[in-house]
C-alpha cells in the first residue's frame, strides 16, 4: 500500500428511503445556501471576451460495449440544453461560477432526456443524464486558469478503462443536482469567461478574459497505482498537481498540489495479454 493512501470498504448499499431522504435534505440545504448567503453569484452571459486563456475540447460519442447508442445521442441533447445557461457567462472580481446555480434542475419538462448515470455503485438511465462530461470540461479548464475551484467533487467510480484517455486520470469533476457541484471563484481583478458550445462531434470550451494571461499552466499526476482490496475488488489513486510557469519568460514559478483522487473500479484492470 502506497504511503498516506487507504484501502477503500466495500460499497454499502442504502436504503431507497434513506437515499431520498438524504437527497432531500442536500437539496435544501445548497438552496439556503444560494439565497441566504453574501456569495456574487456569476449570472450575467454577453458576447466572447477577446483575450483566449484556455481551451479545450472532448468527443461526444464514444464506443462502449454493452451501451445502448441512444443514451450518448440523448446526452448531446442534455449537454446542449445545460451548454445554452453557461455559454458566455462573465466572472467579474469576487463573483462566484456555480454549475447548478445556473443550469438548474435537469427535468423532462425542461426538454432533458434519459441519459446514462452513476448511482449508488450503478450505471443506470436517468434524466439529465451525461451532464458529468460539461463538468469535467469546466474543471479541466479551470486548472489552467488563476480562478479558484471552490468545490469539486472527485469521481467515486471508476467506471470504463483507459482506452482513449487523454488527460490524468481524476482530473474531472462529477455532479448530482444540486448538491454534488462544481463551483469555482474569480479572485482576481480582471474579468473572466466562461463559453461551451457544441460542434456534432465534440463538446468545446473556453475560458476567456479582457487581459492577457500572466501565468501558464501544467497539470499532471503522480503517486498513481491500483491497489487490490482486501475484500476483492479493485481500487484506483492518485494526486494531481500542477506546475505555474511564467507565461513570458517561462520560468516555473511553483508547483502545487490540486486534488486527491480515490475511486473504485467498475472493471477489470488486468487485461490478459494476447498472441506473442
Amino acid at each position: 500500500m502506497h504511503q498516506n493512501f487507504k484501502t477503500i470498504t466495500r460499497p454499502h448499499q442504502r436504503s431507497r428511503f434513506r437515499r431520498r431522504l438524504g437527497r432531500y435534505y442536500y437539496t435544501w440545504k445548497r438552496c439556503w445556501e444560494w439565497f441566504s448567503g453574501n456569495t456574487k453569484w456569476a449570472l450575467q452571459q454577453q458576447n466572447p471576451l477577446e483575450i483566449n486563456v484556455f481551451q479545450h475540447r472532448t468527443p461526444l460519442f464514444r464506443r462502449l460495449k454493452a451501451l445502448d447508442m441512444y443514451l450518448q445521442v440523448n446526452k448531446v441533447t442534455n449537454l446542449q440544453l445545460a451548454a445554452t445557461r453557461i455559454n458566455g457567462v462573465l466572472l467579474r472580481p469576487g463573483e462566484t461560477f456555480s454549475f447548478w446555480y445556473l443550469v438548474g434542475n435537469p427535468t423532462a419538462r425542461k426538454g432533458y432526456l434519459e441519459g446514462l448515470v452513476l448511482e449508488n455503485g450503478r450505471l443506470q438511465k436517468g434524466v439529465g443524464g451525461g451532464l458529468c462530461q460539461l463538468g469535467n470540461l469546466l474543471y479541466w479548464m479551470a486548472l489552467h486558469t488563476p480562478l479558484t475551484v471552490t468545490e469539486r467533487w472527485r469521481h467515486s467510480y471508476d467506471v470504463f478503462p483507459d482506452e482513449g484517455r487523454t488527460l490524468p486520470f481524476g482530473s474531472g469533476a462529477t455532479l448530482a443536482y444540486n448538491y454534488i457541484a462544481l463551483q469555482m471563484r474569480n479572485d482576481t481583478p480582471n474579468d473572466f469567461q466562461i463559453c461551451v458550445w457544441l460542434t456534432e462531434t465534440d463538446l468545446h470550451g473556453s475560458i476567456r478574459s479582457n487581459v492577457p494571461a500572466t501565468n501558464r499552466y501544467e497539470v499532471f499526476e503522480n503517486e498513481h497505482f491500483i491497489q487490490h482490496e482486501p475484500w476483492g475488488g479493485y481500487s484506483r489513486h492518485n494526486r494531481i498537481r500542477r506546475r505555474v510557469f511564467d507565461q513570458i519568460s517561462g520560468q516555473l514559478l511553483r508547483e502545487e498540489p490540486v486534488a486527491e483522487n480515490h475511486a473504485l473500479m467498475m472493471y477489470q484492470p488486468f487485461l490478459e495479454v494476447r498472441g506473442g
